[in-house]
């Protein structure tokens, strides 16, 4: 077995793992967290106006810096205890797009001007998808996923006796998305492993004005964690790929791959995924041609 392939399969092992520890950890942390704040509490935060509900998921998207798998069990229960949809929508979108990571690993490699310039752009083009998926109606297409319940009702009882109910919806959580989780692993790892960086270069070089389209396509079966593939990023940037498509590769690389909608079709239906993902190839496409120019 060549080098390439061990590559392969030693990263299909470690971004499962990682993926599943990482899953059962955020929704047990969520499922505690929604049961110490409560969940009519949590639904009164993220209501608002026709702003303030997308404004205030891209304002929590950005405290809990999880990679876009992760988002699902967050985003579960914002759908779980009746939060707005477009706030749970921002949510989806930006918490792996705009955490603080992000922003500061966009500057130490571009500068402050492009991280301000990323983050305007992206934080004003998740607003804008956010309130379109509202005005089309897109909230009837998020299935009706069964969690178990954890808890009925009683005051908080404390860390110790909750946490046990806490882990049993964190498993509940998880049951429905092992099998999409499997398939979208193992198709992102063998792309991450077969692609090399000549042929990104090749097709999203420039000279090329399918370039930026191109690049955000191929970013995101290209499922890497968003810290990685910037100084990926940078590197194809300094073999010869214009700066547009490297931020449209890093968009959408960032903001969905196929573990996620693996995941994201056992929560949504196929009309809403194909929304979620036109809509994150939208910003990337948006990104890569703006911030160029800045």
């Amino acid at each position: 077995m060549s080098d390439k392939w061990i590559e392969t399969f030693r990263t299909f092992g470690t971004i499962l793992v990682e993926l599943v520890v990482l899953f059962l950890v955020v929704a047990f942390l969520v499922a505690l967290l929604q049961r110490r704040v409560g969940d009519e509490r949590l639904q009164r935060w993220m209501a608002g106006g026709t702003l303030l509900a997308p404004i205030k998921g891209i304002v929590l998207g950005a405290l809990t810096p999880f990679c876009s798998c992760s988002t699902l069990p967050m985003l579960m229960g914002m759908i779980k205890v009746g939060a707005p949809f477009t706030g749970a929508a921002a949510f989806l979108l930006a918490s792996p797009l705009l955490d603080p990571i992000i922003l500061g690993v966009v500057w130490i490699l571009f500068g402050w001007q492009l991280m301000l310039g990323y983050g305007l752009i992206t934080f004003v083009a998740i607003i804008l998808v956010s309130l379109l998926w509202g005005k089309l109606g897109l909230e009837r297409y998020v299935r009706r996923v069964k969690v178990q319940a954890e808890h009925d009702g009683s005051p908080w009882q404390g860390l110790r006796r909750e946490s046990r109910p806490a882990w049993n919806q964190a498993k509940s959580f998880f049951k429905p998305l092992v099998i999409p989780l499997l398939l979208g692993v193992s198709v992102g790892a063998f792309i991450y492993g077969a692609v090399p960086e000549s042929f990104l270069v090749s097709v999203a070089g420039p000279g090329n004005w399918l370039a930026v389209p191109t690049a955000a396509l191929i970013g995101i079966p290209l499922y890497i964690r968003t810290e990685s593939i910037l100084p990926i990023g940078l590197a194809l940037s300094s073999a010869g790929m214009a700066l547009g498509p490297v931020f449209a590769l890093v968009i959408g690389g960032a903001g969905a791959s196929l573990p996620e909608l693996s995941m994201l079709s056992a929560i949504f239906k196929p009309r809403l995924v194909a929304a979620f993902v036109l809509s994150v190839l939208v910003v990337a496409v948006t990104g890569g041609i703006i911030i160029p120019m800045l």
